[in-house]
């Protein structure tokens, strides 16, 4: 956007008219502008059917009418991670990073200049079994030196402090997976918080050596963008552009257990949440044993991951979403349609 937004005249300008409006018509500098929106003549040019839809908010949202950007499908790559693979002894892994510096439409109309692993934030999910050799080649291909840190045990020369990675040079990280669990990987380049605030990082499965039960499994990385430079982020999201999933609803079966792996990357605020509407999950702190809480909230700080298995037992049409409201209102909501 060519106007700088801040947050509170985002959310001023957003609630509860979003529904009827695109986000980048009502995220202007000029709050008289979006003010001026809400005059009577611009209530009767809504029709009926938008009217219900501000009458009730874009929390209550679903489907066609929601101001996210993108089409069907568009982040399934994102979503579903690949399959996992049963153990294999001496097997390799292998993977290709390449940092690209791009324009992502973060929100209906609204683009944020970021820094990515093969052009989306977060970067491709990345999956091994506890035992194969992972071998990551990683060329950066950006303006600014950068690097891959992944969270779990390896050696030192692979942890992405020192091997710094210049423009248009190269890595490669190979070190054996483990422990299994969720884990997460990113950029350890200076400043760190820009280069996670500019979309560097994305989620890390290690499956164990004994398989899950079968489930319908799912990726959510949680982040946020600071479209205007202050420090502080205007849109909250899960894989990316805001309200995406309550556009998109996830389906899923009932009586089919869904796994959900699950990474805050979001900067510039301490904590992040998960909340699910008319169910409870269990809840496993890293994925790294079999400890788990029952529970429909989890918080997360940066860097915070863990795995959520669900076994639905209604159909019909669930939310999640942040447990911080004000995020809930930027972006990061959905839903799950779960079918028989």
């Amino acid at each position: 956007m060519a106007r700088r937004v801040s947050r509170k005249k985002l959310l001023a300008g957003t609630a509860p008219v979003v529904a009827a409006f695109p986000l980048a018509k009502l995220a202007m500098s000029d709050q008289a502008t979006a003010e001026a929106g809400m005059n009577h003549s611009s209530h009767a040019a809504m029709g009926h059917t938008s009217m219900e839809h501000a009458a009730m908010g874009h929390a209550a949202m679903i489907g066609a009418d929601v101001p996210a950007p993108g089409r069907a499908g568009d982040l399934d790559k994102l979503l579903y991670p690949p399959p996992a693979l049963p153990a294999r002894p001496g097997r390799v892994r292998e993977y290709r990073l390449t940092a690209i510096d791009t324009e992502l439409e973060v929100a209906q109309g609204v683009t944020f200049a970021a820094w990515t692993y093969n052009g989306t934030a977060p970067g491709p999910v990345i999956r091994a079994t506890e035992g194969d050799l992972l071998r990551v080649r990683f060329t950066n291909g950006g303006v600014h030196p950068h690097t891959i840190h992944f969270h779990g045990i390896h050696p030192a020369n692979m942890d992405g402090v020192f091997e710094v990675v210049g423009p248009g040079d190269s890595f490669t990280y190979e070190f054996e997976a483990r422990p299994y669990g969720m884990h997460l990987y990113h950029c350890h380049a200076t400043p760190l918080k820009k280069h996670i605030a500019k979309g560097l990082y994305g989620a890390f499965i290690i499956d164990p050596p004994e398989p899950r039960a079968p489930a319908q499994e799912l990726v959510m990385v949680l982040n946020g963008y600071d479209t205007d430079g202050d420090g502080e982020n205007n849109f909250y999201t899960v894989n990316g552009p805001a309200f995406y999933y309550a556009k998109y609803p996830i389906r899923v079966r009932r009586g089919k257990l869904v796994r959900i792996y699950i990474a805050n990357l979001t900067e510039f605020d301490l904590i992040n949440s998960f909340h699910l509407h008319g169910d409870f999950f269990r809840y496993y702190p890293t994925g790294s044993s079999d400890q788990f809480e029952y529970t429909d909230t989890v918080m997360l700080c940066q860097g915070q991951r863990g795995i959520i298995e669900i076994d639905f037992q209604n159909t019909g049409r669930f939310m999640f979403h942040a447990h911080q409201s004000e995020f809930t209102e930027l972006g990061w909501m959905g839903f799950f349609e779960v079918v028989d």
